[in-house]
Formats: structure tokens, sequence, C-alpha cells
């Protein structure tokens, strides 16, 4: 199964350099809609930041990740967070830092020290847990095979995570990417 660490419950920190504050928090996101959600969270706590930088890694394999320098000298504060995500070994995980600027320049490797810094105890903060990859499978079926599909779901204890029930009803599953082919396959012949 493709499984992966991510967080459970998110993590804070603060990490001071000659003045500057870095603000690090660690979440878990499972999309782009995620990210944006927290980034716009953040944005809303820390309206008067300097620099809200920040990375994520949802699915590295499927190129899945970014990291954002927010007007930083280039690489000097996305890569070191994006980097410390790698170095943790999780996925599905957003870090944002945000820098209160305090009169003394740090310099990019000092700035890179930093957020690096304030992501690693973001991360350190945060609580983890085991999941797996997942997949959506919608299905389309007339009211008459309800019984036949909703058995199968049973049988499979299998997610359901929106229904619509009427003359062709329609459900969506969520499934263990690995499963997914096989749940697939068997549901293919209700599809309508």
């Amino acid at each position: 199964m493709a499984s992966f660490s991510t967080i459970k419950i998110p993590g804070e920190s603060l990490f001071k350099d000659k003045g500057s504050k870095f603000y690090g928090y660690a979440y878990r996101a499972d999309s782009v809609n995620d990210v944006e959600a927290h980034l716009k969270e953040i944005g809303s706590l820390h309206p008067k930041a300097r620099h809200v930088c920040y990375a994520y890694l949802i699915n590295e394999e499927n190129g899945a990740y970014r990291a954002n320098d927010d007007g930083e000298p280039s690489n000097s504060a996305g890569t070191p967070i994006l980097n410390q995500i790698r170095s943790a070994n999780v996925a599905h995980v957003l870090v944002v830092v945000v820098r209160y600027f305090g009169g003394t320049l740090l310099g990019v490797p000092g700035l890179i020290n930093a957020y690096k810094t304030a992501a690693k105890l973001a991360l350190d903060e945060s609580t983890f847990e085991d999941d797996f990859e997942r997949e959506i499978l919608k299905i389309s079926f007339s009211y008459e095979q309800m019984e036949d599909v909703m058995k199968q779901v049973k049988r499979h204890n299998l997610s359901i995570i929106n229904a619509i029930y009427q003359e062709t009803c329609q459900l969506e599953i969520e499934l263990p990417l690995d499963d997914f082919e096989l749940h697939n396959e068997y549901f293919s012949k209700f599809n309508l």
C-alpha cells in the first residue's frame, strides 16, 4: 500500500535571529486547495508580516510540491523549508514561515538558516500519523442495482464521501490507491 507519514496535529514555532522573528507553522495539506486555505488563514493572522514563505509536498512522485520565497532572495526561504519537509520524510504537508524584519540584514546564509530552523522547529512540534494514498471512484448505477452495490461497499468497508440516490444513483467512494483498479473493475459493471 502507498503509505506515508503526515501531520496529525499541527505544530508551531518561533525562531529569532538579530531582531527578526520567524514564525513557523506545519499543517497537513492533501491538496492545493488545502494549501491555499492555510495560507489565507496565516495571512489573516499576520497581516503586517514582511514575508510569508512556504513549501508543500503532497506527493513528490506526482510532482505535487512547491517552494515559495515570497520576495526573499532566490532559494533562501522556500527551498530550505521544502528540504526540511523532505528530511522529515513526510508527505501531504505544508510548512509556512512568516518573517517580521528586525532591522538587521541576515544575508543569504543567515536567511537559509533561519527559514530552515523555523521549519524544522514547527515540524518537531507536530504530531505525526501514518496514512495511505487515496483515490476517488465515481459510480453511477440504477436504483434497482443499489442492493448489490451497497453489499460490495459494506463487504469491503469502503468510505462513501458523496451519494445521490435517485432513479440514477451516484456514489463517490474513497479507496486506497492500491485497491483502486480492483474496485474500479468490479464496479464498472454497474456504471451507466
